[in-house]
């Protein structure tokens, strides 16, 4: 991490101090150190913006001149006499937030709001409200309403209540083969509940929701993918547990495996979830729903490695922080799905078609209704609202259906 007793001998700090920018340059010091960089990084980093300093007072600039076209210009001559890399206009991208926090340059100009997005807050507000939708879900419904609304020209309420069946249906038949049946299913899921709000709220007079088909749900026709347990098992012994990261991507692999956990359950797990005297923890699922669920011994004794020999010190409440600086909190699934893609990969594991970290709720599963749970105790476990969520794992026992099944007319085979 970047010391206080590097910094006073930094031939690299010294020349940001003397340029333009060293009135403010404490400011992106202070930033790396919260952030916890290494001396190497942060080395690079603050190199790159005393460079960025010196080449502002070589042309002229001042603080007043600094914005993005500026940054793009310096990076532009710069990768004429050096290598490029990404992390230098990382750099620079921070050094221009810090300014326009400390109010050093002027922000950045809004550009025109779209009128469509007025739709969008009004349609947020009420799946926030009278749905009780988490933001990231939101979210889902917006990515497909976007472009809806902009394809049928819609920017107002009166646009709105112009809305007719056939306008919607031509849509889905124009959209429905942008991507697969999952897609074309979810499209249709949230352009249907989208038009039941205009009815309901009476932005149109009619229910158009019969102008959108149901799609079949082509995942009712497939066993779902799963990893045999000496599988799941050489999965987590690939983990290095002499490093941190392995330390943490071995905790995280094992509430996936051990007690089915969904990515953006692990990704919201908190510090202040886990109850240690009592075993237990609270997890928060889809649809912001809170259950609370014991806690394992060897899941809590992986998870307290974690902390005690592999989480770097950081303001953030997660239990799983970023491996390299600086040291936040994952965002949401797609980082734990990484994490459990990799390990899957380095495992040498080959085969499943879900190589992402719902697999091991699926291989969980299985290997509990092979091992004589009812389904019932696993959708409890898992926490699913329908029992039929719970009964696709009844097709991949197939020992167990296998008596069940008739003779064939034509004999052996």
């Amino acid at each position: 991490m970047i010391t206080d007793k590097y910094l006073n001998r930094s031939r690299v700090v010294r020349g940001l101090m003397e340029g333009p920018l060293g009135e403010h340059a404490h400011l992106y010091v202070e930033r790396l150190q919260r952030g916890g960089y290494s001396l190497e990084i942060g080395h690079r980093l603050l190199s790159v913006v005393r460079d960025f300093g010196f080449w502002l007072g070589a042309t002229g600039r001042g603080l007043g001149d600094i914005h993005e076209a500026t940054v793009k210009q310096y990076l532009t001559e710069r990768a004429r006499h050096r290598p490029r890399f990404r992390g230098d206009a990382l750099a620079l991208v921070r050094l221009l937030s810090i300014l326009r926090e400390a109010n050093v340059i002027a922000h950045r100009p809004v550009p025109p709001r779209d009128p469509r997005e007025d739709l969008c807050d009004a349609y947020s507000r009420y799946m926030a409200r009278q749905r009780g939708l988490a933001p990231s879900s939101i979210a889902s419904h917006l990515w497909f309403l976007r472009p809806f609304l902009q394809e049928l020209g819609i920017t107002t309420n009166a646009d709105l209540g112009r809305l007719s069946g056939r306008e919607v249906s031509l849509y889905v038949e124009r959209h429905a083969g942008d991507g697969g049946s999952t897609t074309t299913r979810i499209m249709c899921s949230r352009l249907r509940v989208f038009l039941r709000y205009l009815h309901a709220e009476g932005f149109i007079t009619t229910d158009l929701t019969a102008a959108i088909p149901s799609i079949r749900r082509s995942g009712e026709a497939r066993l779902p993918s799963f990893m045999p347990i000496e599988g799941v098992q050489r999965v987590l012994d690939g983990c290095d547990r002499s490093t941190a990261a392995g330390r943490r991507d071995y905790a995280i692999l094992m509430l996936l495996a051990r007690l089915g956990l969904r990515a953006c359950e692990v990704a919201r797990l908190s510090l202040d979830d886990i109850d240690w005297r009592a075993g237990q923890f609270t997890v928060r699922g889809k649809g912001r729903k809170i259950a609370t669920m014991p806690l394992p011994h060897d899941v809590g004794a992986a998870i307290a490695a974690y902390l005690q020999h592999g989480r770097p010190r950081s303001d953030s409440r997660r239990v799983f922080l970023l491996a390299v600086a600086p040291y936040s909190g994952f965002k949401g699934a797609p980082g734990i799905q990484t994490v459990a893609r990799s390990a899957i990969r380095r495992a040498g594991i080959i085969g499943p078609g879900r190589r992402g970290s719902h697999i091991f709720r699926h291989s969980l599963a299985t290997d509990l209704l092979r091992s004589g749970a009812t389904l019932t105790q696993i959708g409890q476990l898992l926490r699913h609202e329908q029992q039929d969520t719970t009964r696709i794992y009844a097709k991949v026992d197939l020992d167990s259906l296998r008596p069940l099944g008739q003779p064939w007319l034509g004999g052996e085979q």
